[in-house]
């Protein structure tokens, strides 16, 4: 079980869940010391580099785990189309420095693209299931990361993937059974019912992104709600994958063995995020890690 926010370095974080005078550079430090995850969001926006990945693996306790948000490059402007050197350059730009933290991979898709199957096939027939093929991948990058690329990796691991919509057209069957064939988690994203809410599970693992209960980016979450949250989340590390209102599919298989489950509270404008994520991982008695490098 991991549960983090989306992100870490909010100004209005300062003073209220960061003490005052704590340094910018130490924020994700005391963090990690907090929760027991987080997503990477800034690779979303642009490429980094293999220097602040190891940074951010030092900082952070052992059994600290990273979700890294894909780039709108691939996912915005490109949509999906066409992006194998742009992936390659994704995969190359430090994303494998994180080693043993690199957790799943979150692409989002914009509102604006609708549901095409063929497109969305071709991607995930793409996307690498193991750092080592990650690292192949991350070869044939183009002339942008000469000099700055990060191809190797110290083992090889498994890596995941979660795709989240944006588009009232994935709500479709043929879309949920899409994933399972290619085990990609769909990500139950709550977006105080401006985007699809879809509960369908598709995959080993289940990555749930909270936006805000009733206003997107800005509410809190109620005891109650975290509550409700509490118990999706017992449910779906169990292996079970219940059916409702708000699944499009027949449930996956019950896993025995279990399933990881990721959660990340993206509500930071007003401070909830942080707290919101501590409430929810008390109720599911979720600790961080405690030891550094």
């Amino acid at each position: 079980m991991r549960i983090g926010t989306s992100g870490w370095r909010y100004p209005p974080w300062r003073g209220t869940f960061y003490p005052p005078g704590l340094v910018q550079r130490r924020e994700l430090e005391y963090l990690s010391r907090a929760v027991n995850s987080v997503e990477i969001n800034g690779s979303f926006y642009s490429l980094q580099r293999p220097e602040k990945y190891r940074l951010w693996a030092a900082q952070t306790p052992d059994d600290f785990v990273f979700a890294v948000k894909g780039g709108r490059f691939i996912t915005h402007m490109k949509q999906l189309r066409d992006v194998e050197t742009p992936l390659a350059n994704f995969l190359a730009s430090g994303v494998l420095a994180l080693g043993p933290k690199l957790g799943p991979l979150l692409w989002q898709l914009p509102p604006r693209m609708r549901y095409d199957p063929d497109r969305l096939e071709a991607f995930l027939a793409m996307l690498p299931r193991s750092t080592g093929a990650a690292a192949e991948l991350a070869t044939h990058h183009d002339e942008r990361l000469e000099g700055r690329s990060f191809t190797t990796v110290d083992a090889d691991r498994p890596l995941r993937h979660a795709l989240e919509v944006r588009h009232p057209s994935f709500e479709d069957p043929a879309f949920v059974e899409q994933l399972r064939a290619h085990g990609v988690a769909l990500v139950v994203a709550d977006t105080a019912g401006i985007f699809p809410y879809l509960e369908d599970v598709t995959a080993d693992f289940v990555y749930v992104r909270l936006h805000g209960a009733t206003e997107l980016y800005v509410s809190g979450y109620t005891p109650e709600a975290l509550d409700a949250w509490a118990q999706k989340a017992r449910a779906w590390q169990a292996g079970e994958s219940p059916v409702g209102e708000h699944t499009l599919a027949a449930p996956a298989p019950r896993r025995p063995e279990g399933r990881d489950v990721f959660v990340y509270f993206d509500n930071d404008v007003k401070v909830h995020a942080p707290y919101d994520a501590i409430g929810l991982a008390e109720r599911l008695a979720v600790r961080p890690g405690a030891v550094l490098h």
